[in-house]
């Protein structure tokens, strides 16, 4: 699951390098077009790897406001 994650960014990023891969440059918004992708990808992968932490988390916190800590 990990690894078609990460083949899954790498193929997005793929195609926008290709899509923006001139003798012009890069302007700012395709950087930060490459930048937000990125920022995705690393969110969602640690969303996935931290999975049962942040439920872990949640739950004792939410008892804690219930008043059973």
């Amino acid at each position: 699951m990990l690894t078609t994650a990460a083949l899954g960014v790498f193929a997005v990023l793929s195609g926008v390098r290709a899509r923006f891969d001139d003798d012009d440059g890069q302007t700012l918004a395709e950087y930060g077009l490459i930048v937000t992708t990125i920022a995705v990808g690393v969110v969602i992968l640690a969303g996935i790897l931290f999975r049962g932490a942040l439920i872990q988390s949640f739950n004792s916190a939410s008892s804690c406001l219930n008043g059973s800590c």
